[in-house]
């Protein structure tokens, strides 16, 4: 997929590309992680993620998540730097997920 995907995505688009078979990596802490997350997700603290990489999908669209969409966006600057360019931000994060999407993922 190289270079078709845009740096970040609104909680719809994702919504659509998960539905299509697109992979969500969470970047949040475990705590954050256990309290909820976007079903199917694959948790991969962003302290992590270097020593975790061949854990991120390359075969098909990545949406990356943490709480509000900054840590997510410098684990995407993280990925493309390593060639990853499957990879897209969730723009606003778990918090806009839970407003617009999933009402049942406790905001914090």
């Amino acid at each position: 997929m190289s270079n078709s995907l845009p740096l970040q995505v609104g909680v719809q688009e994702a919504a659509t590309m998960r539905d299509a078979g697109a992979a969500v990596v969470d970047v949040r802490e475990q705590w954050e992680f256990d309290q909820g997350h976007i079903e199917g997700a694959i948790h991969i603290p962003l302290q992590t993620l270097p020593a975790r990489l061949a854990d991120v999908p390359a075969d098909r669209p990545v949406v990356i998540n943490c709480h509000h969409g900054g840590r997510s966006m410098q684990a995407v600057q993280f990925l493309r730097s390593q060639g990853r360019d499957n990879v897209t931000n969730l723009e606003g994060g778990l918090d806009r997920w839970s407003l617009d999407i999933d009402p049942s993922i406790a905001r914090y």
